[in-house]
């Protein structure tokens, strides 16, 4: 430990400014590509579909409008969702978190790293934290001067520590995290009903075109429709690959990260540490109004820093008098001993 904590509040000298400035400007740019790409495929998808198949390839009046509706119901949600989850509010770590200066000079001159291990303990004992490193001490971040809260961890894209975090996304350029789940689900869920909404409707003019009986009146167009259909299928493997995995995630309670590295308590890994059952864990990250459920409104429980664990792993040193946020409609309260069933 004693060699890896540092205090990266120095920049290192002789590094040019205008150079830091203009590399990071070309590094956040060069992240929004992922993100404009999805648009624009999105964007030329509405053309595909709406302009050519409704307008100029379907004939019939009801089946224009039937298809129309449901297509712009589907974006919207779609759409929606997208937005809410790059665009989320990822609010930093707590303060309370955070290494006073006395602690970090006193951290930074200890000799030794159970002299640095013992003063993490004493800042972070009455700290509502219960997860621990694989040897045993407090989980901290050399680079934000901070002890980590329980799920939370460092982004090095971000340059950050995120509370809860799942991972990285580049196709929406931020941390799908605690402030943001909710909205990545509902994104992938939308985005996967979205492509097979398009490529169903097209699937007849598909076998059309495949059979050479598409049609001299829609000519120009087909290419466009034979084509959102062959791009709606294979967003759509993906997309279900990768949603079917993230509801498994949701339905155990756990992150992706939690999923490769069982997280560690006090007495040892456990990757069903935060495990509620299925119908708790989901309404850990959707909220308990099923009215709220489909809609990309923040609606999880909780602070982003403390959960509810299993009775083995329930915390025994702290008394916290923060609200439950929630949590007692899941059978769990808070008290002198953690959370009890």
């Amino acid at each position: 430990m004693a060699s890896s904590i540092q205090n990266n509040r120095v920049s290192a000298p002789g590094y040019c400014v205008c150079c830091r400035v203009c590399n990071m400007w070309c590094w956040r740019a060069f992240k929004w590509l992922p993100v404009l790409l999805i648009v624009s495929i999105v964007t030329w998808s509405y053309y595909a579909y709406v302009i050519q198949l409704c307008f100029f390839t379907i004939e019939s009046t009801v089946q224009q409008c039937v298809y129309w509706v449901l297509y712009h119901i589907l974006l919207m949600m779609f759409a929606w969702s997208y937005w809410r989850t790059i665009f989320a509010d990822i609010k930093p770590i707590p303060d309370k978190y955070k290494l006073p200066d006395e602690e970090l000079e006193k951290l930074l001159s200890a000799e030794s790293e159970d002299a640095q291990r013992t003063i993490l303990e004493n800042f972070a004992k009455d700290l509502p934290i219960v997860t621990r490193t694989m040897s045993g001490s407090v989980r901290y971040c050399n680079r934000c001067v901070l002890v980590k809260p329980d799920r939370a961890h460092h982004c090095s894209i971000c340059s950050r520590c995120v509370l809860k975090m799942d991972h990285h996304c580049p196709w929406v350029n931020n941390c799908v995290c605690f402030h943001n789940y909710k909205f990545f689900m509902l994104f992938l869920g939308y985005a996967l009903l979205y492509c097979l909404f398009i490529m169903s409707t097209c699937l007849p003019y598909f076998i059309r075109f495949w059979k050479g009986d598409f049609g001299t009146a829609a000519s120009a167009g087909r290419y466009h429709i034979v084509f959102a259909f062959f791009v709606s299928l294979m967003f759509a493997i993906s997309l279900g690959s990768l949603f079917g995995y993230h509801c498994y995630l949701v339905a155990n309670n756990r992150t992706t990260l939690e999923a490769f590295r069982a997280p560690m308590f006090r007495s040892g890994a456990d990757k069903n540490g935060f495990s509620m059952g299925a119908y708790n864990n989901f309404k850990e990250v959707f909220g308990t109004s099923p009215n709220l459920w489909m809609l990309p409104v923040f609606t999880s429980l909780g602070d982003g820093c403390e959960f509810p664990v299993r009775r083995e792993h329930q915390l025994q040193t702290f008394t916290t008098p923060q609200e439950t946020n929630g949590y007692e409609s899941m059978g769990t309260t808070r008290s002198r001993g953690g959370l009890r069933d």
